[in-house]
């Protein structure tokens, strides 16, 4: 099973995330994707430079591959997402239908908001060229192993395993909102916020994380315990979302494990202190995607305080409470 690391779904500062490439050519990854994924207004990095970023780490023995834009809205982002496409030297995954449509019949990766829930939408998309498909965010096992029974000769299959999951995106901008700036002249605020802006509820519980025009959930969400189960599943490609810190020893864990060098609770253990928040991993289970669920056996140290929502649970199906959000 390959790792691959996502696109950035944050505004870091150029020397920051070039430095942070620079330091990508030494782990053990296979696949990195690149490019702006979440708002247009972020100029720190162009195309042009997302390009050269891309070749040296393709000189490096990485696969890579160029992220569309998410949600378009302008001719200058459509623009963009063709250039995109039409790079011309390292592959595309399409995040959205648009995408799909101008790539004709070129192989590309089915990104994970192009919501792939049933058999014929992935027949439709393997039509079209996708080679690999990533599982929508909300999809837990029962709905992957259905879609992996059935999915077309030679489609390849990519799971979220980890990070800050990306959930929505609007045409305001939350971030910008947040300080009472318009979005059109936001003064690129969300930089503020590496790791994403961090929403509560009036309880002080941990319930959104906003980055810009994105919705993300306010938990990092986690596979470590299931890379055995995802490898039976035939999951081919495991994919880790960018963080500004600590991000070597989370695709080093997640190596380990696949490699049979340590032990998924060790590496959990290890990591939970290094997250930007607490570890869920619900939605996998078919449960609210704030929990994060455990097996009996499993007895990592817990460093963060448990609330109603962030609760931990054994495997075993539970009644959901009443007034828990999903």
């Amino acid at each position: 099973m390959k790792i691959a690391l996502g696109p950035l779904q944050y505004y870091w500062p150029r020397v920051a995330t070039l430095q942070f490439y620079e330091a990508v050519r030494e782990w053990p990854v296979d696949i990195v994707y690149l490019g702006e994924t979440v708002c247009s207004r972020r100029h720190e990095l162009r195309l042009p430079e997302w390009l050269e970023v891309a070749d040296m780490l393709s000189d490096a023995g990485k696969q890579v591959v160029m992220s569309t834009q998410v949600l378009l809205e302008s001719g200058v982002e459509l623009g963009t997402m063709r250039k995109v496409v039409d790079n011309g030297r390292h592959a595309v995954e399409a995040n959205d239908m648009g995408a799909v449509r101008y790539l004709g019949d070129r192989p590309f990766v089915a990104g994970p908001y192009l919501n792939v829930y049933s058999k014929p939408t992935l027949d439709v998309l393997a039509q079209a060229g996708a080679t690999r498909w990533v599982m929508p965010l909300e999809m837990g096992r029962e709905g992957l192993a259905e879609l992996q029974r059935d999915r077309p000769a030679g489609m390849q299959t990519e799971v979220f395993a980890y990070g800050r999951m990306p959930l929505a995106f609007s045409a305001r901008c939350f971030t910008a909102r947040n300080r009472n700036l318009p979005k059109d002249n936001c003064q690129y605020v969300c930089m503020d916020h590496p790791d994403g802006l961090l929403m509560q509820t009036r309880e002080a519980q941990d319930f959104l994380a906003i980055n810009g025009i994105q919705t993300q959930s306010a938990n990092v969400y986690t596979l470590i315990h299931e890379l055995h189960e995802l490898r039976n599943l035939g999951v081919d490609v495991i994919r880790l979302s960018p963080q500004s810190q600590h991000m070597e020893e989370v695709v080093q864990g997640f190596r380990a494990v696949l490699d049979g060098a340590d032990l998924p609770a060790a590496v959990h253990a290890r990591l939970e202190p290094r997250m930007p928040a607490a570890p869920c991993n619900g939605y996998w289970y078919g449960r609210p995607g704030l929990e994060m669920i455990v097996s009996a056996s499993v007895s990592a140290p817990q460093p963060h305080s448990p609330s109603p929502l962030r609760n931990r649970v054994s495997a075993e199906p539970q009644p959901q409470p009443e007034g828990v959000l999903p």
